[in-house]
């Protein structure tokens, strides 16, 4: 028996011991007040920290009632869809939004010049380690790819593991930089190796952008519009940052608050996200999508989405687990502000590609879902698309593969990590450790 099939067969056979004295009652949850996934009933976090980086608005407070509103996100004190406004008219819109996430103020003409130089001069990597490390083993699981790349990159820097200031944010700016590479280049290698295809190793050009560098360094002919730079950039500054109680941000503070170097504390951040209860949403929505290209057969027909969307509800159909992905947040409930925001871009691009009648079938799921939802569910909060909704769509139409998608979060999250990160050097000192009450059995000697 090999070694492989021997360890299974014994884990197999303890499973039972597992579920049986690690399973722990909703009761004593309810007994001991303690909040699941540190949330409430109504979605709302349990308070572990302090920011001045973004801030979520779901609900406004009017006495000591909680009543839902159209969902905002600030990043240092601006409003995303003005940001948005702003900086998608002109280049360098996600490299814009992170230093503003990570120094605290809107860079000007100069800074932003001397900010892109900088990140452009960054974006390479060391020699031969294309070579020696992403295309040793090639992986369909970039994440797991891009996370051993960043552990190895602490072997190329002789001050890995100084945590001063200024030397971490030295590390972030590189990060930043070099993210795109990462999962590019490991892409490339996984499609060559693994799925037999030609293998595109581009060299990044420092007058682009981060957005026109991927396009261009994803693409054979190095080819792209600048409608899709535009969406692929504002894609980017959207998801640069949500809050400090997001799963792999608040993993980035816990991982800091210990000491650990920027490298390890980075991978730890890409463990989280990788998980698809966060970064992967958007690729469950694709498989959702293309499940339901199949039985609808008018896009136009809000009754027969409805139909199908409620069969789905009841775990009748696609994979049967009674969800419809894209909807709904953790935070959110009127409204998710990155997917009103970015509709706009998705109606661009959709235009462009001649995709108007896969937009339409996306708009009339929206509008029907919640109302499934509400029918099917009790809920504490409303339901309404979330960015994952359209990302996945936008993601399809540039011609990025399905392996990238959660990649993307990566490249444009790091700056909201990083920022993170500075703040949680700067101003907390203490390592974080939560309290977890014991419920165990305690087994008396000569018992």
């Amino acid at each position: 028996m090999g070694v492989k099939k021997k360890m299974l067969e014994y884990a197999g056979a303890r499973e039972s011991l597992v579920i049986a004295n690690d399973t722990i009652s909703d009761a004593l949850f309810k007994q001991y007040a303690v909040n699941r996934g540190l949330r409430d009933l109504n979605g709302k976090g349990v308070l572990t920290g302090l920011t001045g980086i973004s801030d979520i608005i779901s609900f406004r407070e009017e006495g000591d009632q909680r009543i839902p509103c159209d969902g905002q996100l600030w990043y240092r004190g601006y409003n995303i869809k003005d940001l948005l406004a702003e900086w998608t008219q002109e280049p360098f819109g996600f490299e814009k939004t992170a230093y503003l996430l990570l120094f605290g103020e809107k860079p000007d003409e100069e800074e932003t010049e001397k900010f892109v130089e900088i990140l452009s001069e960054c974006r390479t990597l060391p020699t031969n380690f294309v070579r020696d490390v992403i295309m040793k083993a090639p992986t369909k699981d970039i994440m797991n790819s891009m996370t051993r790349s960043i552990l190895t990159l602490a072997s190329y820097d002789r001050n890995a593991t100084n945590t001063d200031l200024t030397n971490c944010i030295r590390q972030s700016l590189c990060l930043i930089a070099e993210m795109p590479l990462l999962a590019i280049y490991a892409y490339h290698a996984y499609n060559h190796y693994e799925n037999l295809e030609s293998m595109y190793i581009h060299r990044p050009d420092p007058k682009k952008s981060t957005a026109e560098n991927i396009l261009m360094l994803l693409r054979p002919d190095m080819q792209y519009t600048e409608t899709e730079a535009r969406v692929l950039d504002a894609a980017l500054m959207l998801h640069c940052e949500h809050g400090g109680g997001n799963n792999s941000t608040f993993t980035t503070r816990v991982v800091t608050s210990s000491g650990a170097d920027t490298y390890a504390t980075v991978a730890a951040a890409m463990s989280s996200l990788k998980g698809p209860k966060h970064g992967g949403a958007n690729i469950k929505v694709m498989e959702m999508m293309k499940d339901i290209r199949r039985h609808i057969k008018d896009y136009s027909d809000q009754d027969e989405i409805h139909a199908y969307l409620s069969r789905m509800m009841d775990g009748e159909v696609f994979d049967k687990k009674g969800l419809i992905y894209g909807m709904g947040h953790a935070v959110y409930s009127v409204s998710d502000p990155r997917e009103v925001v970015f509709k706009k871009f998705v109606q661009q691009l959709s235009a462009e590609k001649g995709r108007e009648k896969d937009l339409m079938l996306y708009e009339n799921i929206e509008k029907v879902a919640p109302k499934v939802i509400a029918e099917k569910r009790h809920i504490y909060k409303g339901v309404s698309p979330n960015v994952d909704f359209y990302s996945g769509f936008v993601y399809e139409m540039l011609g990025i593969p399905l392996e990238l998608y959660t990649p993307l979060f990566a490249i444009a999250r790091i700056t909201g990590w990083s920022a993170h990160r500075l703040e949680e050097l700067v101003g907390a000192g203490k390592i974080i450790r939560p309290a977890y009450r014991s419920v165990m059995n305690r087994i008396q000697d000569g018992e």
